[in-house]
């Protein structure tokens, strides 16, 4: 009794302890990625990634190129407008330095710049800074070359102009910290995996993946969007249907695309992305397409006299 008594007089306004700019995510990590093993170090390259697919998807960016490198750190770098670099009125850095370094800082909180984005939105990019030994950055924009260097999300001095040039685009090179992570030995599969499901949702859009330590390569590239997508998944399959059923529309801003093709397994598989992020565990999204779905069918074989009477009707698992 005496040791509760004890806690209790020591819980005080001393006990609260507020946690400043990045301090927070290396404290709770998972909080932001979801855990320090495999899975969340993966998860920075993806969040890298998805700012660039976000300029892609924009229309400002058609290549993406991600490196493993020797020292098992990553290179992302894209054609896109590049972060912005002037200064920062609020802050009083440049914009580069308010977004590699402040939680919920970008330009995805409204539609100006982005009417499409994924990601941690305006946490992602500063969340793998936070969590890397280093980072590196390097932009590309209106005529000039602008570096900047991090230590565990600290910069090593502000944004500097080193050059110009006639390209546009922006570089980041990290190495996850080894004092946070279970593990910093990134697979090539698990990226190659979702890199080329980024290219299929994101038609004419090139990802290239390159492993510099055994020297390997692929190239991600489809013009047929999720109905390559499809075909994939297919690909190993007997078609009951050469071509997959594709439907798209939109309703004020909000862009649907569907492609499915039936095979002739029992086994049923759905993926379901909004903005090119896998809904793993589904959504009002998917549940809205299976009764469109099936709404559709039982119409069509009533119209078609395909039920006798029309009292008859499909049930879920006779759509496959």
């Amino acid at each position: 009794m005496e040791i509760v008594n004890e806690v209790k007089e020591s819980y005080g306004a001393d006990s609260i302890k507020v946690l400043e700019g990045l301090e927070a995510v290396r404290k709770r990590p998972a909080m932001y990625i979801g855990s320090t093993g495999k899975e969340g170090l993966h998860h920075l390259v993806y969040e890298v990634v998805d700012n660039s697919i976000d300029e892609a998807s924009a229309g400002f960016c058609d290549t993406i190129v991600v490196k493993i490198r020797m020292d098992n750190s990553i290179l992302v770098d894209d054609n896109g407008r590049g972060i912005p670099v002037d200064m920062h009125k609020a802050e009083g850095v440049s914009a580069a330095e308010v977004a590699l370094t402040k939680l919920h800082a970008g330009a995805k909180f409204s539609n100006d710049s982005y009417k499409i984005s994924g990601g941690l939105h305006g946490v992602g990019v500063s969340v793998v800074n936070a969590l890397s030994i280093s980072l590196d950055l390097e932009v590309r924009r209106d005529g000039g070359v602008y570096t900047q260097s991090y230590i565990r999300g600290v910069p090593n001095a502000p944004l500097e102009h080193v050059g110009k040039t006639k390209s546009r685009g922006t570089t980041i090179t990290f190495k996850p910290d080894d004092t946070i992570f279970e593990e910093t030995e990134f697979s090539y599969d698990i990226l190659s995996n979702r890199l080329r499901e980024l290219a299929f949702l994101n038609s004419g859009v090139k990802i290239t993946l390159i492993d510099e330590r055994v020297e390997r390569q692929s190239e991600f590239f489809y013009k047929g969007g999720i109905v390559s997508f499809v075909e994939y998944i297919n690909r190993n399959k007997k078609v009951l249907h050469k071509n997959p059923i594709f439907i798209s529309g939109s309703k004020e801003d909000c862009l649907v695309e569907v492609a499915l093709q039936y095979n002739d397994t029992y086994a049923e598989n759905v993926f379901s992305f909004a903005n090119s992020i896998n809904t793993t565990e589904g959504g009002t999204h998917l549940i809205g397409f299976r009764s469109a779905l099936t709404r559709a069918f039982n119409n069509y074989a009533v119209s078609s006299n395909i039920l006798k009477n029309g009292k008859e009707s499909f049930k879920g698992e006779d759509l496959r």
